[in-house]
C-alpha cells in the first residue's frame, strides 16, 4: 500500500494529481502544517526536514521526500508518465526546471509579495522579475510543444502546474504569456488534475 503525506501545497498537489493519474490506491495522511504537526517526532521521522510531501511505499519498504522524487519513483513503478527515448530526457529537463527555477523562486514570491512582514518592496521586486522570466521561458517552450516534454504529458507537466494553480490562488497572473496559460487550462481541464488539487483539501490565497 502507499500512504501520502501531504497538505494543501503546490508540492503536495504534484503527488495527489500523478497518483490520482495513476489510479494507483494509496492511504491519505493529512499532516496539517498550521498545527504544526509537520514538525512532530513520528513525522520528522519520515522526513527530517520536516516538509511534505512524503510517500511511503511499505510493500516496497520505500520511504520518499522531495516531490520531485516521488514523482520519479511513482514514473518508474507504474511504468507511466515519463515517455521512453529523447522524450524521457526532455521530461526530467523540465522536471529540474520545476525544481531549480520554478518552485524556489515562486514560493519566495508568495512569501516576500503577500506574507512579509514589514514589506520589502525591493525584494518583492526581485522576485517577481524572476518568476516573468521563468514564465517567460516556459511560455516559449510551450508555444511549440503541447506538453512539456513535446506529444507526451509527463510528470515535468505535473510538476510545473503544483505551482501554476498555486499562482492562480494567489493572484499572480501570467495571462500575458498566451503558450503557457493555454497550456495551464489543458492541465486543470483533466479530471484526475481536478480531484488531485482537492487532496486534502483546496487551498486558499494568503
Amino acid at each position: 500500500m502507499l500512504h501520502l503525506y501531504t497538505d494543501a501545497s503546490p508540492n503536495g498537489y504534484k503527488v495527489s494529481i500523478a497518483l490520482e493519474e495513476l489510479q494507483l490506491p494509496y492511504q491519505l495522511h493529512h499532516i496539517r502544517i498550521d498545527a504544526g504537526e509537520h514538525r512532530q517526532p513520528a513525522f520528522l521521522a519520515l522526513n527530517p526536514h520536516g516538509r511534505i510531501p512524503v510517500l511511503v511505499d511499505d510493500v516496497a519498504g520505500i520511504t520518499l521526500f522531495e516531490s520531485a522524487a516521488i514523482l520519479l519513483y511513482l514514473a518508474e513503478h507504474s511504468g507511466r508518465l515519463l515517455p521512453t527515448g529523447p522524450a524521457r530526457w526532455q521530461a526530467i529537463q523540465w522536471l529540474q526546471f520545476h525544481a531549480s527555477s520554478m518552485g524556489p523562486l515562486l514560493g519566495q514570491r508568495v512569501h516576500y509579495q503577500l506574507l512579509a512582514t514589514p514589506s520589502l518592496p525591493a525584494v518583492s521586486a526581485r522576485f517577481i522579475a524572476l518568476t516573468e522570466a521563468t514564465f517567460a521561458t516556459l511560455d516559449a517552450h510551450l508555444r511549440t510543444h503541447t506538453w512539456l516534454a513535446g506529444a507526451a504529458y509527463s510528470i515535468a507537466d505535473i510538476a510545473t502546474f503544483g505551482w501554476t494553480h498555486i499562482a492562480t490562488v494567489c493572484g499572480f497572473d501570467f495571462s500575458p504569456f498566451v503558450h503557457l496559460s493555454a497550456w495551464h487550462a489543458r492541465m486543470a481541464a483533466r479530471p484526475a488534475v481536478q480531484r488531485g488539487i482537492q487532496i486534502p483539501e483546496v487551498a486558499h490565497g494568503p
